[in-house]
Parts: C-alpha cells; sequence; structure tokens
C-alpha cells in the first residue's frame, strides 16, 4: 500500500534546534570552546548610549561573521539567507526560529 505523508503547517510549534543538530558537528565544537562574552565590553564604546536606534547584537554579528567565514559565505546577502534557512546556522547565531535574521544591509563585512 502506498503512503501518502498529508502535510499541515502549524500556527504554533515548539521547537529545540539544539536535539536537531549533531553533537558533533563542527558548529557545536566550535560554540563549547567559545566564550564571545567579552565583545560586549569591548564594543560598548563604539555605541551612543542615548541616542540613534539599537544596533545589532554585537555578539549575534560576530557569529554570523564566522558562518560566513566557516562555510564559505561570500556576501551579506547570501549569509543572511543562509543562517535564515540552516538550522544549525541559526542556532549557532543564537537565534529562535521565528526570530528575523538582520537585513542583509545592516551586517557589513570589516574589510569593505
Amino acid at each position: 500500500m502506498q503512503g501518502k505523508k498529508h502535510y499541515q503547517d502549524r500556527f504554533f510549534s515548539t521547537v529545540n534546534l539544539a536535539a536537531m543538530i549533531p553533537k558533533n558537528h563542527v558548529q557545536v565544537r566550535l560554540d563549547r570552546a567559545l566564550d564571545l562574552s567579552f565583545i560586549y565590553e569591548l564594543t560598548k564604546g563604539l555605541y551612543c548610549a542615548d541616542n540613534g536606534r539599537p544596533s545589532i547584537d554585537p555578539v549575534l554579528f560576530f557569529r554570523m561573521q564566522l558562518v560566513g567565514y566557516l562555510f564559505g559565505v561570500r556576501s551579506n546577502r547570501q549569509l543572511c539567507e543562509a543562517v535564515h534557512l540552516n538550522i544549525a546556522y541559526r542556532w549557532f547565531c543564537r537565534m529562535n526560529p521565528e526570530e528575523e535574521v538582520p537585513a542583509h544591509n545592516i551586517i557589513i563585512h570589516s574589510t569593505q
């Protein structure tokens, strides 16, 4: 008998991204060894405390740059799309599935 799956989109869903990524995945191993909490203090003086709109989280920015560097993503547009689509990238960047990825024109490589 031929089976047929009937897909129905759910309005609400509970997803544990960490459970979906293998424990030996390169990003899991890197995350275990990486403590980026120092970035907040390091970049604190680069932002105005009481003027302008909030920036993206500097740790999120750095994690996205690492994804781009490690996996050969060459453009900001491709990087944002890759983080949007790839569960492991989202997990590494500490982004929930329903969270919006920063716009490609906000993510600026330091070499530009």
